[in-house]
């Protein structure tokens, strides 16, 4: 899929991100900021997220920082109160937040013999359920955007054909959510919305650690031009950033 040609006098997009504070976030929030478009950029701790902070501080006009921790009831339906009070509308939700492991990114409890129920739930709420429920929060406002949609981070972990065992919590949480928007997408179109799922690939974010061939940059630069070819006839499908069909 190429990027679409938008032309020069187009409206910017009102875009909703989660997880905004650093990573794929962070990266996605600048992105679209330098094409002109109208961002709220979500995260647990605005006070602590200085480059997030930063980028506000220079677009001030096109950048709202919101509070919003995705595995959070009343935190999600307050989010919805400050952002519908600044848009009527939503042209894409990206639900980036996410987190790798219970402990850390290399948690040692996360082997047979070490389970824990606490710590399997902890990363379904977040990466999979929390997801489903920002959605559907946003569901009135993106209901009323230009050709809106849904694109939800998933992950090679993600594939249930090509699970090599490990990790147990988020490779589960990532197929979840996979199930999760299949079925939204399902739903979700009699809105006009159009609901996919994007492998970002192994990128260098505190998540992915710093061995990872691929950076932030290269990774949104590819899902970007992916979403902006995105069209109905994708709907419910799941997609590397290069714009490959990804396994199931």
């Amino acid at each position: 899929m190429a990027p679409g040609d938008r032309g020069p006098a187009r409206s910017a997009l009102r875009i909703l991100i989660t997880g905004a504070s650093r990573g794929l976030g962070l990266e996605f929030t600048r992105r679209y900021l330098e094409r002109g478009e109208r961002v709220f950029a979500t995260c647990r701790r605005p006070e602590s997220a200085r480059a997030l902070r930063a980028l506000g501080a220079a677009h001030r006009d096109r950048l709202s920082v919101v509070p919003l921790d995705v595995s959070d009831a009343e935190s999600i339906r307050a989010s919805h109160r400050v952002v519908s009070r600044e848009t009527e509308g939503l042209d894409l939700l990206i639900n980036n937040a996410g987190m790798y492991s219970a402990r850390g990114r290399d948690d040692p409890s996360e082997r047979l013999g070490h389970l824990r129920f606490d710590d399997a739930l902890l990363l379904l709420r977040a990466n999979a359920l929390g997801p489903l429920m920002v959605a559907q929060q946003f569901l009135d406002l993106l209901a009323a955007g230009r050709s809106p949609r849904i694109v939800s981070i998933s992950s090679e972990y993600g594939s249930v054909s090509e699970n090599t065992g490990f990790p147990y919590y988020y490779a589960a949480s990532k197929a979840a959510l996979n199930m999760l928007m299949r079925s939204l997408a399902a739903e979700a179109k009699r809105h006009r919305i159009t609901t996919v799922l994007l492998d970002p690939g192994w990128v260098s974010t505190d998540m992915g650690g710093p061995e990872a061939p691929v950076t932030p940059a290269q990774s949104v630069a590819g899902m970007i031009g992916v979403i902006d070819g995105l069209t109905a006839r994708h709907n419910g499908r799941f997609f590397t950033r290069e714009g490959r069909e990804a396994p199931w």
